[in-house]
Protein backbone atom coordinates (compact mmCIF):
# COMPACT_ATOMS: atom_id res chain seq x y z
CA UNK A 1 0.00 0.00 0.00
CA UNK A 2 2.89 2.89 1.02
CA UNK A 3 4.33 1.75 -2.88
CA UNK A 4 0.72 2.81 -4.31
CA UNK A 5 0.67 5.83 -2.51
CA UNK A 6 4.57 6.41 -3.36
CA UNK A 7 3.57 5.75 -6.98
CA UNK A 8 0.59 8.16 -6.47
CA UNK A 9 2.60 10.99 -5.18
CA UNK A 10 5.07 10.71 -7.85
CA UNK A 11 1.82 10.88 -10.55
CA UNK A 12 0.02 13.86 -9.29
CA UNK A 13 3.82 15.45 -9.11
CA UNK A 14 4.69 14.58 -12.89
CA UNK A 15 1.10 15.64 -13.76
CA UNK A 16 0.88 19.16 -12.23
CA UNK A 17 4.45 19.74 -13.59
CA UNK A 18 3.20 19.19 -16.69
CA UNK A 19 0.34 21.41 -16.38
CA UNK A 20 2.12 24.16 -14.98
CA UNK A 21 4.58 24.66 -18.04
CA UNK A 22 1.78 23.65 -20.73
CA UNK A 23 -0.99 26.15 -20.02
CA UNK A 24 1.21 29.30 -20.67
CA UNK A 25 1.75 27.26 -24.10
CA UNK A 26 -1.46 27.31 -24.99
CA UNK A 27 -2.35 30.63 -24.35
CA UNK A 28 0.36 31.81 -26.15
CA UNK A 29 -0.19 30.10 -29.20
CA UNK A 30 -2.91 30.98 -32.15
CA UNK A 31 -6.34 30.42 -30.37
CA UNK A 32 -8.40 27.47 -32.27
CA UNK A 33 -5.31 26.42 -34.47
CA UNK A 34 -3.53 22.80 -34.30
CA UNK A 35 -0.94 23.69 -31.57
CA UNK A 36 -3.52 25.51 -29.30
CA UNK A 37 -5.84 22.09 -29.58
CA UNK A 38 -2.93 19.85 -28.77
CA UNK A 39 -1.58 21.48 -26.14
CA UNK A 40 -5.38 22.24 -24.65
CA UNK A 41 -5.65 18.25 -24.75
CA UNK A 42 -2.20 17.71 -22.78
CA UNK A 43 -3.36 20.63 -20.06
CA UNK A 44 -7.30 19.13 -19.43
CA UNK A 45 -5.34 15.49 -19.15
CA UNK A 46 -2.87 16.84 -17.04
CA UNK A 47 -5.12 18.59 -14.70
CA UNK A 48 -7.36 15.67 -14.73
CA UNK A 49 -4.57 12.81 -13.83
CA UNK A 50 -3.62 15.86 -11.37
CA UNK A 51 -6.77 15.99 -9.66
CA UNK A 52 -7.65 12.53 -9.39
CA UNK A 53 -4.09 11.41 -7.85
CA UNK A 54 -4.77 14.42 -5.65
CA UNK A 55 -7.97 13.49 -4.33
CA UNK A 56 -6.55 9.51 -3.40
CA UNK A 57 -3.33 11.52 -1.91
CA UNK A 58 -5.70 13.21 0.41
CA UNK A 59 -7.17 10.21 1.94
CA UNK A 60 -3.50 9.41 2.81
CA UNK A 61 -2.36 12.49 4.14
CA UNK A 62 -5.34 13.80 5.75
CA UNK A 63 -5.32 16.59 4.00
CA UNK A 64 -8.63 18.31 3.72
CA UNK A 65 -7.36 21.57 2.00
CA UNK A 66 -5.91 19.09 -0.61
CA UNK A 67 -9.11 17.12 -0.91
CA UNK A 68 -10.91 20.52 -1.69
CA UNK A 69 -7.98 22.57 -3.89
CA UNK A 70 -8.43 18.74 -5.55
CA UNK A 71 -12.29 19.16 -6.21
CA UNK A 72 -11.74 22.49 -7.65
CA UNK A 73 -9.57 21.82 -10.07
CA UNK A 74 -11.22 19.03 -11.33
CA UNK A 75 -14.74 20.66 -11.84
CA UNK A 76 -13.11 23.88 -13.61
CA UNK A 77 -11.43 21.71 -15.96
CA UNK A 78 -14.16 20.10 -16.98
CA UNK A 79 -15.82 22.88 -17.04
CA UNK A 80 -14.13 24.39 -19.86
CA UNK A 81 -13.58 21.33 -21.56
CA UNK A 82 -17.15 20.35 -21.61
CA UNK A 83 -18.02 24.12 -22.82
CA UNK A 84 -16.55 22.69 -26.19
CA UNK A 85 -19.20 20.36 -26.42
CA UNK A 86 -21.98 23.19 -25.71
CA UNK A 87 -21.49 25.51 -28.40
CA UNK A 88 -25.12 24.28 -30.11
CA UNK A 89 -26.83 25.94 -26.90
CA UNK A 90 -27.01 29.53 -28.53
CA UNK A 91 -29.64 28.24 -30.39
CA UNK A 92 -30.55 24.88 -29.18
CA UNK A 93 -32.49 24.43 -25.66
CA UNK A 94 -31.30 21.16 -25.06
CA UNK A 95 -29.01 19.94 -22.37
CA UNK A 96 -28.44 16.78 -21.30
CA UNK A 97 -29.13 15.94 -18.32
CA UNK A 98 -25.35 15.14 -17.53
CA UNK A 99 -24.79 18.77 -17.73
CA UNK A 100 -27.49 19.33 -15.70
CA UNK A 101 -26.31 17.34 -12.64
CA UNK A 102 -22.81 17.77 -12.93
CA UNK A 103 -23.98 21.40 -12.18
CA UNK A 104 -26.36 20.74 -9.42
CA UNK A 105 -23.65 18.52 -7.95
CA UNK A 106 -21.03 21.04 -7.89
CA UNK A 107 -23.14 23.73 -6.75
CA UNK A 108 -24.03 21.62 -3.34
CA UNK A 109 -20.37 21.15 -2.73
CA UNK A 110 -19.10 23.94 -3.19
CA UNK A 111 -22.12 25.29 -1.25
CA UNK A 112 -21.06 23.24 1.38
CA UNK A 113 -17.39 24.18 0.79
CA UNK A 114 -18.28 27.86 2.08
CA UNK A 115 -20.62 26.65 4.95
CA UNK A 116 -17.63 24.93 5.98
CA UNK A 117 -15.20 27.54 5.52
CA UNK A 118 -17.42 29.84 6.99
CA UNK A 119 -17.51 27.58 10.56
CA UNK A 120 -13.82 26.95 10.55
CA UNK A 121 -13.05 30.62 10.11
CA UNK A 122 -11.15 29.52 6.78
CA UNK A 123 -10.70 32.54 4.32
CA UNK A 124 -8.74 30.71 1.34
CA UNK A 125 -10.84 27.42 1.48
CA UNK A 126 -13.75 29.78 1.72
CA UNK A 127 -12.62 31.78 -1.62
CA UNK A 128 -12.57 28.29 -3.55
CA UNK A 129 -15.50 27.30 -2.12
CA UNK A 130 -17.43 30.63 -3.23
CA UNK A 131 -16.16 30.78 -7.21
CA UNK A 132 -16.94 27.11 -7.45
CA UNK A 133 -20.38 27.93 -6.13
CA UNK A 134 -21.00 30.98 -8.47
CA UNK A 135 -19.36 29.06 -11.74
CA UNK A 136 -22.59 26.12 -11.12
CA UNK A 137 -25.25 28.46 -10.24
CA UNK A 138 -23.99 30.39 -13.06
CA UNK A 139 -24.22 27.21 -15.61
CA UNK A 140 -27.59 26.32 -14.21
CA UNK A 141 -29.18 29.58 -14.72
CA UNK A 142 -27.12 29.55 -18.35
CA UNK A 143 -28.91 25.96 -18.77
CA UNK A 144 -32.24 27.81 -18.18
CA UNK A 145 -31.76 29.67 -20.60
CA UNK A 146 -30.55 27.76 -23.01
CA UNK A 147 -31.43 28.39 -26.87
CA UNK A 148 -30.43 31.57 -26.03
CA UNK A 149 -26.98 32.07 -25.57
CA UNK A 150 -24.82 34.30 -27.00
CA UNK A 151 -22.69 32.58 -29.45
CA UNK A 152 -19.60 33.14 -27.58
CA UNK A 153 -20.71 32.41 -24.13
CA UNK A 154 -18.92 28.40 -24.93
CA UNK A 155 -15.62 30.25 -25.35
CA UNK A 156 -15.85 32.26 -22.55
CA UNK A 157 -16.76 29.26 -20.47
CA UNK A 158 -13.81 27.49 -21.99
CA UNK A 159 -11.14 30.38 -20.84
CA UNK A 160 -12.87 31.02 -17.22
CA UNK A 161 -12.78 26.86 -16.39
CA UNK A 162 -8.97 26.30 -17.94
CA UNK A 163 -7.38 29.41 -16.55
CA UNK A 164 -9.20 28.91 -12.89
CA UNK A 165 -8.06 25.08 -12.78
CA UNK A 166 -4.74 26.17 -13.62
CA UNK A 167 -4.95 29.22 -10.77
CA UNK A 168 -6.06 26.08 -8.00
CA UNK A 169 -3.12 23.83 -9.30
CA UNK A 170 -0.73 27.02 -9.25
CA UNK A 171 -2.23 27.70 -5.69
CA UNK A 172 -1.93 24.00 -4.03
CA UNK A 173 1.97 24.18 -5.38
CA UNK A 174 2.27 27.50 -3.30
CA UNK A 175 0.76 26.20 -0.01
CA UNK A 176 2.71 22.90 -0.76
CA UNK A 177 6.06 24.16 -1.53
CA UNK A 178 6.45 27.90 -1.56
CA UNK A 179 6.59 27.57 2.19
CA UNK A 180 8.59 31.36 2.74
CA UNK A 181 4.90 32.73 2.08
CA UNK A 182 2.94 33.14 4.66
CA UNK A 183 -0.39 32.00 5.21
CA UNK A 184 -3.14 32.94 3.51
CA UNK A 185 -1.25 34.52 1.05
CA UNK A 186 0.48 31.72 -0.24
CA UNK A 187 -3.16 30.17 -0.81
CA UNK A 188 -4.33 33.42 -2.25
CA UNK A 189 -2.06 35.10 -4.47
CA UNK A 190 -2.63 33.25 -7.52
CA UNK A 191 -6.23 33.84 -7.40
CA UNK A 192 -5.37 37.78 -6.53
CA UNK A 193 -3.48 37.50 -9.81
CA UNK A 194 -5.23 34.80 -12.25
CA UNK A 195 -8.73 36.56 -11.80
CA UNK A 196 -7.75 39.75 -13.52
CA UNK A 197 -6.12 37.86 -16.58
CA UNK A 198 -9.79 35.79 -16.68
CA UNK A 199 -11.12 38.77 -16.55
CA UNK A 200 -8.91 40.23 -19.56
CA UNK A 201 -9.44 37.61 -21.49
CA UNK A 202 -13.09 37.63 -21.50
CA UNK A 203 -13.20 41.03 -22.34
CA UNK A 204 -10.72 40.17 -25.38
CA UNK A 205 -12.89 37.54 -26.68
CA UNK A 206 -16.05 40.10 -26.31
CA UNK A 207 -14.41 42.97 -27.88
CA UNK A 208 -13.10 40.78 -31.19
CA UNK A 209 -14.54 38.84 -33.89
CA UNK A 210 -14.88 35.31 -33.88
CA UNK A 211 -14.60 32.94 -36.80
CA UNK A 212 -15.00 29.27 -37.30
CA UNK A 213 -11.47 27.51 -38.47
CA UNK A 214 -11.74 25.04 -41.02
CA UNK A 215 -10.17 22.39 -38.55
CA UNK A 216 -11.77 20.76 -35.83
CA UNK A 217 -11.13 21.90 -32.36
CA UNK A 218 -11.13 19.76 -28.90
CA UNK A 219 -14.48 18.19 -29.65
CA UNK A 220 -14.53 17.06 -33.43
CA UNK A 221 -16.55 20.76 -34.21
CA UNK A 222 -15.34 23.31 -35.98
CA UNK A 223 -13.00 25.51 -33.47
CA UNK A 224 -12.47 29.54 -33.62
CA UNK A 225 -9.78 31.29 -34.34
CA UNK A 226 -9.52 34.57 -32.29
CA UNK A 227 -8.46 37.50 -35.07
CA UNK A 228 -5.22 39.40 -33.95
Amino acid sequence: MDTFFLVNRYLHITAGFIGFFVAPVALAVRKGGAAHRRWGRVFFWAMAVAGISALVGAQRIHSLFLLLTAVFSLYMACFGYRSLYLKHLAWDAKVAPFDWAVAGVGLLVFVGTVGYAFVAGNIPVGVFGGIGAMTAARQLRGYANAGHWNKIQWLRNHISGFLASYIAAVSAFSVTSLRFIPFPYNFLWPTLLGVPVIAWWQRRVSAQKVKLAPSSGLSGSPAPALRK
